[in-house]
């Protein structure tokens, strides 16, 4: 960029070194040859500004091809990530829909076993009433039997007795 500047300045120093006009010459040289400068260091400043321009677009296109490779770099790299990351997230999903299913599927389950350990518990209990009252009627029958058993032997005694007393 400084050989660009320093350009146009050599440029009008040979332009007025060569031209008549700035050795000295007349009036009328000097403002023919003042435009000739004037001119010419316009024609130079608008090289300049197209070098520049030049410069700058091919800059920018490099720039712009650099961009344009890294963002295909990660765009490659992303898609590896996904793919890495996209057998796990499926597996994963569907344990979880399994987990949803099985997790509907126990909500009725739970509440039925409530319900049967409630109807568990309500029949344990009447069946252990009636356990108790079995055992107090086989308690009352043994009593009988044995009360039974008691007045016959006495009977049976007073039979012998009877029985011996005639012979």
């Amino acid at each position: 960029m400084q050989g660009g500047v320093e350009q146009p300045a050599q440029m009008q120093m040979v332009l007025r070194v060569k031209h008549p006009s700035s050795l000295g010459g007349g009036e009328e040289e000097e403002g023919e040859g003042s435009s000739m400068s004037a001119l010419s260091v316009f024609k130079a400043k608008e090289e300049q500004i197209e070098r520049r321009k030049m410069e700058v677009r091919e800059k920018v296109f490099a720039h712009l091809g650099r961009v344009e490779e890294e963002s295909k770099r990660l765009a490659f790299i992303r898609q590896e990530l996904e793919g890495m990351a996209d057998p796990t997230r499926k597996e994963v999903e569907a344990i979880r829909k399994r987990i949803d299913t099985v997790n509907r599927q126990l909500k009725p389950l739970g509440k039925n076993c409530v319900k049967k350990e409630k109807e568990y518990k309500e029949i344990l209990e009447a069946y252990n009433e009636k356990n108790k009252e079995k055992a107090l009627l086989v308690n009352r029958l043994v009593e009988l039997v044995s009360e039974s058993e008691r007045m016959r032997m006495k009977k049976l005694e007073e039979l012998n007795k009877t029985v011996d007393a005639l012979y």
